[in-house]
């Protein structure tokens, strides 16, 4: 009897053996410091968080990996898509299905007290171009076993995000090699004046970010101004105003408002900045087609054709969807589009599954 447990015993061990030593993806968590951020306004931190999926088998080979970095949308943190949207999940089963090669995954924290840096460059809220293309990238290249080329770095962004990958991929050049950007927003002015959505009466009289309470618009709007019409000696909120008044009130600056315009709008930087576009590997964007806001679904149409007229090769998709859609989920944009773009446009070392020696595939590193 006791010659049958034991056997038993051994044999459930040798089972279960293989599943406890099976590699698996993981996440980690690092910071980032940086002194791009010295002497900003509004109370960013130098230090950022960011988060990095690592694919399954990374522990147990030497291979490299192309990394792919995630611009967040407004008010998301650098975990929004792992804890809210199970983005892990969605990265395991495109890798497993083979919907493209093992790679890195890194977001990272680009928030600022009113919700969002817009990826920008700004002397109230810092260099965020900067932090993304150098800090980043080093702290990544650094701590992580990746392929330190330009043609293995990818960049995906979602609404914001995707309108920040498109920006820094413009002011940036030699950075990055592809670009796919969900439902960007600001690549042009749309139909309604921007100028009538924050209140600039309640900009105008408030003292904090606290007075503008749940004012989604005017946080959102004073986080754009901070980036694009900072002022350091204008407190408390360090901007200009590109108007005054609300409604029938309102009084727009031409002035202030077409300085925004140039500094913010995708479509009024692409002409001197097509060439770096022209050199990426790939660059791909998508809007849902229901957008509530027809701003949004008219820009996007509009940028794609300016994009043919310069002469810059793109992907562009308008799909059957809205604002707001996760697009993490099974079957979902992000496994079904995102990760095969990046498959066909970023370079890879060979497939961890077909070992080290294996010839690499067409358009991979080792072995051109």
């Amino acid at each position: 009897m006791l010659g049958l447990l034991w056997r038993a015993v051994c044999v459930a061990f040798l089972l279960a053996a293989p599943m406890a030593a099976r590699a698996e993806s993981r996440l980690v968590d690092f910071e980032v410091a940086s002194k791009r951020f010295d002497g900003n306004r509004v109370g960013v931190s130098p230090t950022r968080k960011a988060v990095a999926y690592l694919p399954d088998g990374y522990e147990a080979g030497s291979w490299r990996y192309p990394v792919v970095y995630f611009l967040p949308n407004l008010f998301d943190d650098h975990r929004a898509i792992f804890d809210r949207d199970g983005a892990r999940a969605v990265l395991d089963r495109a890798v497993a299905q083979g919907k493209v090669p093992p790679l890195i995954l890194v977001s990272a924290d680009f928030s600022t007290p009113t919700g969002s840096s817009f990826y920008a460059t700004s002397p109230v809220t810092g260099d965020w171009t900067g932090f993304l293309a150098s800090d980043l990238v080093a702290a990544v290249d650094g701590r992580f076993r990746t392929l330190p080329l330009p043609e293995a770095r990818g960049l995906l962004g979602d609404r914001m995000g995707g309108y920040g990958a498109i920006r820094t991929a413009m002011l940036a050049p030699g950075v990055f090699g592809a670009v796919y950007a969900l439902h960007p927003v600001g690549t042009g002015v749309g139909l309604q004046t921007m100028n009538s959505r924050p209140n600039f009466e309640r900009l105008a009289s408030a003292k904090s970010l606290d007075d503008l309470g749940d004012d989604g618009f005017s946080r959102v709007f004073l986080g754009m101004y901070q980036a694009f019409l900072p002022n350091p000696d204008r407190p408390p909120f360090y901007a200009d105003f590109p108007a005054s008044g609300r409604g029938a009130s309102l009084t727009t600056d031409p002035v202030l408002t077409a300085k925004l315009q140039n500094a913010f709008l995708l479509d009024r930087l692409l002409p001197t900045h097509a060439a770096e576009l022209k050199a990426l590997r790939g660059l791909m964007f998508d809007w849902g087609r229901f957008d509530g806001n027809a701003d949004h679904v008219v820009a996007n149409r509009a940028f794609a054709g300016l994009l043919e007229e310069l002469g810059v090769a793109n992907e562009a998709e308008e799909y059957r969807g809205w604002w707001g859609e996760r697009h993490w989920s099974r079957g979902g944009r992000v496994e079904d589009r995102v990760l095969p773009f990046f498959g066909r446009a970023l370079a890879f070392d060979p497939s961890p599954l077909a070992g080290e020696g294996s010839p690499a595939e067409p358009g991979r590193v080792r072995g051109r």
